[in-house]
């Protein structure tokens, strides 16, 4: 096996993640590609590992600074959005993953499909505000969307080899976050740094807080619909505290399958990149013997509104779910920069959906449109949840 790997979000929880995977394969695969946000002097250590044959950061700045480091094979250096798009359509990659977060992705997801990419897709965002035109672009280019969010991979592998015809249900696990068991008054007094500490992953901290508000849940089930084709009333969601089981599938005959491992996205990432194959890897495994006890209970929707809000939302269609994922990235944003509170992140996203008319059937202009849009209602809100 011989990959040629692009990765947008290289310097990120994932994108970290997945370097150490391919480090594994001991020259199997080859990164020609590397995408970082600000943090120049890591991507700077990755390109003397890896050595790429492009890089990009976000500004101009940062890549002038790496520009100006002496290297025995020096890449080419972009920025910016054309150098998010110029990584995701590097002519000699295969796959793509895209480890961004939030719709910063979009674009550059969409361009990699029109050049034919297959895409390992660690951001969610893309499928959550364009899900119908990212899946009709890739059916009709040709290309894999090869799921690294360990729900979808879970999914993904339960499904594998089964007819569309023979699914029930699509039951997505969540680990609660830390603070399932909070009383509302309770919440209000989260702080930033409670909610980065997650009981089981370890993430980046916008994610980390989507866990622990469940939004992150309500975009997955958004994120499924689009990638396994299914009604909304066939995905269903449960608290699942140890984190071992990733998501079942219960079949039209009863059965269920599960997909169990520990909580460690390499495992997924892992997968993903060796498709169709599996390959063997050191990895931690269970421990059958010190297992314990799987538990289960039903989200609190009272607790933790953003699950609803985000199938609301997905419900609903058109612009919707790109809205709700824009105003919850301000809102997430502004909860870590210690300016609004924690019930602040629903309340804010609660609030500009009342204020947005849905645009049914948009087009990548519409939605990136309703995007700016959010944001901008958004930063106007928060000021009724400040701290």
């Amino acid at each position: 096996m011989y990959k040629k790997v692009a990765i947008l979000g290289s310097t990120g929880s994932i994108g970290r993640q997945a370097l150490e995977v391919i480090s594994s394969f001991g020259g199997e695969m080859q990164v020609v590609g590397l995408a970082a946000g600000g943090n120049w002097q890591l991507l700077l250590d990755q390109v003397k590992t890896f050595r790429p044959r492009f890089v990009s950061l976000a500004r101009e700045e940062d890549a002038r600074m790496l520009a100006g480091v002496e290297l025995e094979m020096p890449p080419e250096i972009y920025w910016g959005q054309e150098g998010l798009e110029r990584i995701a359509t590097i002519t000699e990659a295969e796959v793509i993953l895209t480890a961004v977060s939030g719709a910063v992705g979009l674009r550059p997801t969409i361009a990699a499909l029109e050049a034919g990419k297959d895409i390992a897709l660690a951001n969610k965002e893309t499928l959550v505000a364009a899900g119908s035109l990212v899946m009709d672009l890739a059916a009709a280019r040709g290309s894999r969307l090869l799921p690294v969010d360990s729900e979808h991979s879970a999914i993904w592998q339960c499904l594998r080899g089964e007819s569309p015809a023979w699914v029930e249900a699509l039951i997505l696990t969540a680990s609660g976050g830390p603070f399932r068991t909070l009383s509302q008054e309770q919440l209000a007094r989260v702080s930033a740094d409670m909610a980065l500490a997650h009981p089981n992953w370890a993430m980046g901290p916008k994610i980390t807080i989507d866990s622990a508000t469940l939004m992150n849940k309500g975009l997955e089930v958004i994120e499924a619909r689009w990638l396994f084709d299914v009604d909304w009333e066939q995905i269903r969601v449960v608290i699942h505290p140890q984190s071992v089981i990733h998501s079942m599938v219960e079949f039209v005959d009863g059965s269920v399958m599960a997909q169990l491992g520990l909580p460690d996205m390499r495992t997924p990432i892992h997968l993903a990149l060796t498709y169709p194959k599996r390959r063997g890897n050191q990895l931690p495994r269970l421990n059958w013997l010190e297992l314990g006890a799987l538990t289960f209970e039903p989200p609190d929707p009272g607790r933790f509104p953003c699950l609803m809000l985000a199938i609301e939302a997905g419900r609903r269609g058109g612009t919707a779910p790109a809205v709700l994922n824009a105003v919850n990235e301000v809102a997430v944003n502004a909860f870590l920069n210690r300016q609004i509170c924690f019930n602040g992140i629903p309340g804010t996203v609660s609030d500009v959906l009342d204020l947005h008319t849905v645009i049914d059937y948009p087009g990548l202009e519409e939605i990136l449109a309703a995007d700016r849009w959010a944001r901008e209602a958004a930063e106007k809100i928060l000021v009724k949840y400040s701290r």
